[in-house]
């Protein structure tokens, strides 16, 4: 029996050695195919897309930069792939520098032709290095001397709240923003928008950040601001409003049967207690009974408060009674 066992560990004993062994085979292969492999492939040539950052410099003081889109041109180079991996994950690339006395001309904008661009970015490619294409093919920089005004912020969107809920407030923060342009630009621009909002189905509050809406040689200082949309839940509510004349004439007093008006609406849940019936206005015109005299009067709406929805009366006539005072 004991030889048995001994026999069986012995078995499996060698049984791991000769797994590892093979295994430990299988595995020095399997990295020297994947060395070779990349070795392969990084001596093949290839194309890549890289970013190039671009920085303006010998401004004068009181230049003010109103392009947003002039700090990265991305190019598409063709190489060996060991060679546009310096490119991508090293250190190879460093910022362009364009000499703003140099390519800035009088009318407030600046252009650096494709030609100037390809030669300023070679300057850091390997020889062997060559530009397939490249985004955008020419640069163009607007600027002013910093020439600005505030204006408001508006909001551009659509926004949809979910079953029973309406949007109550919307808030933009800061409300207004410093735009830089050209004094003809600042002459025509009365506010900004925010770049388009969609949401839908909300039910609870929203803050985010949304960028200003960009628009060629105009920089707004800040770039973005906060939105902040406020969801509630709707609840239908009724009060009783006084009924008042206009256009009576001196002597006269109109009485009215009911004396008061059944207002329904509908408002949040937040604003429910702080809605009152002194908010409403229900108006008779006299000189509407007069030019269509009736048993009864009509009812109108006149006033409701802010933050309220489908207000409607519940009835739009009622009886009256003129009377000579």
């Amino acid at each position: 029996m004991l030889q048995t066992k001994e026999l069986i560990q012995r078995s499996k004993g060698f049984l791991l050695k000769l797994l590892s062994k093979e295994f430990l085979i299988f595995l020095s292969f399997f990295v020297l195919s994947g060395f070779f492999w990349l070795m392969f492939t990084l001596n093949q040539t290839t194309e890549k897309e890289v970013s190039v950052p671009i920085v303006i410099t010998n401004m004068p003081k009181n230049v003010v930069i109103t392009s947003t889109n002039t700090d990265t041109v991305r190019i598409t180079v063709r190489d060996k792939g060991y060679l546009l991996g310096a490119y991508i994950f090293g250190n190879k690339i460093h910022p362009v520098a364009i000499n703003f006395q140099t390519f800035a001309k009088g009318d407030g904008m600046g252009t650096v032709s494709t030609a100037d661009l390809q030669r300023l970015i070679y300057q850091q490619l390997y020889n062997s290095s060559r530009i397939v294409s490249m985004k955008p093919d020419k640069l163009e920089f607007y600027f002013n001397y910093g020439a600005n005004k505030r204006v408001p912020v508006r909001f551009q969107g659509k926004v949809t709240t979910g079953e029973n809920y309406f949007l109550t407030n919307t808030r933009i923060l800061p409300d207004s923003v410093t735009i830089y342009a050209t004094n003809e630009q600042l002459d025509q621009i009365r506010y900004v928008y925010i770049e388009p909002l969609n949401l839908h189905d909300i039910t609870d509050t929203v803050r985010t950040t949304v960028r200003i809406e960009r628009q060629t040689g105009i920089k707004s200082v800040p770039s973005t601001v906060k939105v902040e949309l406020y969801p509630d839940v709707l609840t239908e509510k009724t009060v009783e409003v006084p009924i008042t004349s206009v256009n009576m004439p001196e002597g006269k007093l109109l009485r009215t049967f009911p004396s008061k008006a059944v207002v329904r609406f509908v408002v949040g849940a937040s604003q429910y207690r702080s809605i009152t019936a002194d908010g409403f206005s229900v108006m008779i015109d006299y000189n509407e009974i007069m030019a269509h005299p009736s048993e009864k009067c009509k009812l109108h709406l006149q006033t409701t408060p802010n933050g309220v929805s489908k207000a409607r009366l519940e009835f739009n006539q009622v009886d009256y009674l003129i009377e000579q005072q």
